[in-house]
């Protein structure tokens, strides 16, 4: 134990050369028992340290006063200010209250008990899998709410298993992150709003009993010259892993369209990990592209995958050239792969969720990776309030690097959270589509549902399977059956924003709406086929593929794109069937 914090502080002796005291003492339970291995997080480096065999520990320190987190498991976590001037003594209570394992919740319904949830899935579920949220009493549960961020990176990952003419396995399946993949028709809110809240509905194709509530929520567009100035850290993994035409190379495809778009005032560092760790290139401005991209290229996989010491090293850079008011962000790389240094999930998530609280967001971009499910650099990416991307093709990396440079790095709102309240006189019941949450968030009765990053120009679409109270025909009138409660905070700020809607309108046929909601119905029905869900009784991919058509923009290359997807879909799925 005491070889492992030695191991800690060496690691950061270079960092804390100059560092002027020492923070000591130790770490007991109630009873007075000394604790070993305690997990200790000092706030102002970021560095995670553990308590010796004798439950005792030293951590250098800049200042006199340093805020220190104590955590360990099977006790509450305490936060704390420690001063150098005076040995300190900490105790940490047993678990008397729930503490979460680490789950969050995508969404959650007011008053709907978990256990209640539990019944939804049968025993056999794999711990990350996730459950289709079912259909509810809207006058039993009249109000849920559900984090909105941007992660895409479900549909990249089901088009890389079709294109290799794989069937898609079931928990890699994220309707919503196949939905936000498309950016459905953005138009930039009025002036002085930084959101806006579009809403439709129309009937249900899969279900003609039924109707579907759309809401979408689009987000203001900053240009690109009135937004602050960047501090960019590319953390590259360059380990033997990415060695394949399908791993590095993409990113560093993407990284060189992202360099097009720095401005003089913006920054760029590099750090890498891979045989070694090191920081490739210091802070240079962005208008040196050149010399940037002439690191970029030279970049070369070899070596194993030291991820941990790769992520300290990489906030450590941001932090020292942190921008106040500025946009400072960590871009991770990485086929997901952390096989070196890595003492637990729960001691890298922590670190970055400590960065979060600092200002410093997180950006990661997954290449190469095999089974969806298993990635841990998703849960990173919402630890560190940032986003998560599936890069699988040039033109991906295009996409997410260069076309929606602002969408990906730069964000108008934190937290971001939408609460809808049905009204029970014109709902009955409904179901959340996508938004599901995985098994061990359900069972975890400590887990919580976070906003999540929404960027500069993105439109972001939420869908409801609704059971209205009254038959189709006697819901042609205007009417108001939901409202809307939208949160979020302003980037560097702490006070959370409410904006409220209850808009008003009236039920239309899937053939007057706007093509978008048709396409969206598609993109829905596809998922819930390949996902094996029983809400889709009905659906069929001559359905999806009859949609897609009717309501594709031909113009749009990600539409036409899906359209050859499903027909790609429908010969694999029906072999399957037929064997």
């Amino acid at each position: 134990m005491k070889r492992l914090f030695y191991i800690a502080v060496l690691w950061s002796l270079p960092l804390f050369a100059s560092a002027q005291y020492y923070l000591r003492g130790e770490i007991k339970d109630e009873s007075g028992r000394t604790l070993p291995n305690a997990t200790i997080l000092q706030c102002s480096s970021g560095y995670l340290f553990h308590s010796g065999a004798s439950g005792g520990f030293g951590i250098p320190a800049f200042k006199e006063v340093d805020t220190l987190v104590f955590s360990l498991d099977g006790f509450q976590k305490k936060k704390l200010p420690v001063s150098a001037a005076e040995f300190a003594t900490i105790v940490l209570k047993t678990g008397s209250k729930k503490v979460s394992k680490g789950f969050k919740l995508a969404s959650l319904t007011k008053d709907l008990k978990r256990e209640i949830q539990q019944q939804w899935f049968a025993g056999d579920e794999t711990y990350a899998s996730t459950i289709e949220n079912q259909i509810i009493s809207a006058h039993q549960y009249p109000s849920t709410g559900l984090t909105l961020n941007v992660d895409r990176a479900s549909y990249s990952n089901i088009r890389r298993f079709l294109n290799t003419k794989t069937v898609v396995p079931p928990d890699a399946v994220r309707i919503e992150e196949m939905l936000n993949y498309f950016n459905f028709g953005y138009t930039e809110p009025a002036d002085g709003k930084t959101f806006e809240i579009d809403a439709a509905l129309t009937q249900c194709p899969w279900n003609g009993a039924n109707q579907l509530l759309f809401a979408t929520i689009k987000s203001k567009k900053v240009p690109l010259e009135n937004l602050p100035p960047s501090n960019l850290v590319f953390l590259i993994d360059i380990s033997g892993s990415m060695d394949m035409p399908n791993r590095l190379p993409l990113l560093k495809a993407g990284f060189r369209g992202l360099v097009t778009n720095l401005r003089d005032i913006d920054s760029v560092s590099i750090v890498v990990y891979g045989g070694t760790v090191g920081i490739a290139l210091n802070t240079t401005g962005g208008g040196e592209k050149q010399k940037i991209l002439n690191i970029i290229d030279s970049l070369q996989p070899g070596g194993a995958t030291p991820g941990e010491s790769g992520v300290k090293l990489a906030y450590s850079v941001a932090r020292n050239h942190f921008i106040k008011g500025g946009n400072n962000r960590v871009i991770l790389a990485t086929d997901g792969d952390f096989n070196v240094g890595l003492r637990s999930e729960n001691d890298l998530e922590e670190l970055i969720a400590a960065q979060r609280e600092s200002g410093i967001y997180l950006t990661c971009l997954g290449v190469g990776m095999g089974n969806y499910k298993d990635s841990k650099i998703q849960t990173l990416a919402q630890k560190g309030n940032g986003n998560f991307a599936y890069i699988d093709s040039y033109a991906e990396a295009e996409k997410v690097l260069l076309t929606e440079f602002l969408q990906t790095l730069y964000a108008i709102a934190d937290d971001v959270y939408l609460n809808v309240e049905f009204d029970p006189a014109y709902i009955k019941s409904y179901r959340l589509i996508g938004f599901d949450n995985k098994v061990g968030a359900i069972r975890d009765t400590a887990a919580i549902v976070e906003g999540g990053e929404i960027g500069s120009a993105f439109s972001m679409m939420v869908a409801f399977e609704v059971v209205p109270a009254h038959p189709i025909a006697d819901s042609l009138a205007f009417v108001q059956p939901v409202k809307f409660a939208l949160q979020y905070k302003l980037p560097n700020h702490q006070k959370l924003i409410e904006q409220t809607e209850k808009p008003t309108f009236r039920f239309m046929p899937l053939a007057q709406q706007q093509k978008m909601y048709g396409f969206a119905c598609a993109v829905i029905e596809f998922g819930s086929l390949l996902r094996n869900s029983g809400f889709v009784k009905e659906g069929s991919w001559n359905n999806v593929l009859s949609l897609a058509t009717s309501s594709v923009d031909k113009n749009n290359i990600s539409q036409m794109e899906f359209l050859e997807l499903v027909r790609q879909a429908k010969i694999i799925y029906n072999k399957k069937r037929k064997r």
